[in-house]
């Protein structure tokens, strides 16, 4: 059965803006989610803020203003937003027009992420955040970067719902086998997201798992709104698949190779999205040597990706009538995106009733 590439995102979510240890104090950060402007500022006392990156007098970007306390002045002609986005102060002019405010957006850090809520502000729910893995989680010694695509990022979260790519894009990166391509994987949907679960028997193990003697190989993943991969798993004595019903295994059991990996897919303006990750090992399975040999695999794996991705969107951008033709690997695919546009038409019914 064939299906239309629809690129539909959910606006009410926490997305990712940025890696909280590299915003610094008094220095505005500009960034677009969804096609919108944003600037993040931090102020002097460590107060995070998000308003929209467009001044109402002469539209200058608020992301090359000033700091002054937990205010953003845009250094064009000098009007004084507050950190609820209303225009304080107008030199040279004493009435303030009720409508000079430009939009405030909720932020939270966690997670060592920035993460902003693109929807109606009033929805924002903190516990809605996924609960991925920070750098300064005490059990893991975490590498991390990000990097751009020119590319939508949905093509980014198709890529990361079907590992079965791993045989073909990753064959010299990762040394997956040929059993992510021959056999499915376990697949249960989560209320915002979907859960994969894949046992690989009597295996020495990829590149980052390797084993001198046959074991179990076991991973596991969580694909949560609006595009977060939370994945963890490790290398186990061979009958621990059969003995688990390949359901899934107690991590501390583990011989060797238990790491975890926090990604996320940001769509910033059309075509164009930010892919940020993490990855490192269990401090009782490795230490930063093997984080950065993990993390010099992570970025010749992702290149990899990059260029297929890019490639895709290309051969997308020059086809007419944009339709797909899922196999039996796109299961987390298929109920991730109709999780997707569910969430969407939702959204929609919702503004179109409140209008």
């Amino acid at each position: 059965m064939e299906e239309v590439l629809a690129m539909s995102y959910v606006r009410n979510a926490w997305y990712v803006a940025g890696w909280t240890q590299e915003l610094a104090n008094e220095a505005p950060f500009a960034i677009s989610i969804l096609g919108e402007r944003i600037v993040l500022w931090r102020s002097a006392t460590g107060r995070l803020h998000a308003l929209e990156d467009r001044c109402v007098h002469r539209l200058a970007p608020l992301s090359l203003g000033r700091c002054e306390g937990e205010r953003l002045r845009c250094m064009y002609h000098g009007l004084l937003f507050d950190a609820s986005g209303k225009v304080v102060e107008i030199p040279g002019q004493e009435t303030i027009p009720p409508q000079a405010r430009v939009r405030r957006y909720p932020v939270v850090e966690r997670h060592s992420w920035i993460w902003i809520w693109m929807g109606e502000e009033s929805k924002a729910d903190d516990a809605l955040i996924p609960p991925a893995v920070g750098l300064d989680h005490p059990d893991y010694i975490l590498g991390h970067g990000h990097l751009d695509y020119a590319a939508e990022a949905r093509l980014i979260n198709d890529n990361l719902l079907d590992f079965s790519h791993l045989t073909f894009v990753h064959a010299n990166s990762f040394g997956a086998g040929p059993q992510f391509a021959e056999t499915p994987a376990r697949i249960t949907p989560l209320e915002r997201g979907i859960r994969y679960e894949r046992w690989i028997e009597n295996s020495t193990g990829a590149s980052s798992r390797k084993s001198d003697v046959p074991m179990d190989s076991f991973m596991t993943y969580d694909f949560l709104i609006p595009g977060i991969l939370l994945m963890t798993g490790g290398v186990f004595p061979l009958g621990t698949a059969k003995a688990c019903d390949f359901g899934q295994p107690d991590l501390a059991r583990a011989v060797s190779g238990v790491t975890f990996t926090s990604q996320a897919v940001t769509p910033m303006k059309d075509r164009s999205a930010r892919y940020f990750f993490s990855w490192g090992p269990h401090r009782e399975h490795g230490d930063t040597s093997l984080r950065d040999t993990l993390m010099g695999i992570a970025a010749q794996a992702f290149a990899e990706d990059k260029v297929m991705i890019e490639a895709q969107q290309k051969v997308v951008d020059d086809t007419a009538d944009v339709r797909i033709m899922p196999t039996s690997h796109d299961r987390g695919v298929t109920l991730f995106n109709r999780l997707v546009e569910k969430l969407a038409r939702e959204e929609s019914d919702a503004a179109r009733r409140a209008a």
